[in-house]
């Protein structure tokens, strides 16, 4: 299993025991040390790795699972970084994705837009008027789909093949 921008690893407590591996691609190098840190309170064998979300240190046909938590609004191309993604899956493998989305309300959507060259430099890239499921449609085919608000913000949530 791998899980792209996996940040300081604080949803390594959310996985099943009985992994037989899981490998975190985190591209800042003090939230690579701090995943390494909380990697150390699985029982999973877990590697904190080096990479580019658009550039996967992977061969082809490397994964049976990729999760993308909150990490396609920073991508600085979520069309790059979801063909890598199917690139190290496997054939059977699945795409697990939880990311927030533009809001279902076109009103609040349209001030996403307006807000977003100012948001994405102060807030690590994050580009709060993407839409990620319509990027990861264009690559995968959907098979289970959430969609919700919290804390007033709109997400998705899903697995796609």
């Amino acid at each position: 299993m791998v899980e792209l921008g996996a940040g300081d690893g604080t949803k390594l407590a959310c996985y099943p025991p009985g992994l037989d591996e899981i490998v975190i691609v985190e591209a800042d190098p003090s939230l690579r040390q701090a995943a390494r840190e909380a990697a150390s309170s699985v029982s999973a064998p877990v590697r904190v790795v080096d990479g580019s979300l658009t550039r996967l240190p992977f061969p082809d046909d490397f994964a049976d699972v990729v999760i993308c938590s909150l990490m396609l609004c920073s991508s600085p191309r979520p069309d790059a970084t979801l063909a890598e993604v199917r690139r190290v899956l496997r054939r059977d493998g699945e795409l697990r994705f939880y990311e927030h989305t533009r809001s279902f309300n076109p009103v609040v959507a349209f001030a996403e837009g307006l807000i977003t060259p100012v948001w994405a430099p102060a807030c690590g890239g994050c580009h709060p008027a993407r839409d990620p499921l319509a990027a990861i449609e264009k690559v995968f085919a959907v098979r289970r789909l959430e969609r919700f608000s919290f804390d007033h913000v709109a997400h998705v949530m899903g697995v796609a093949a």
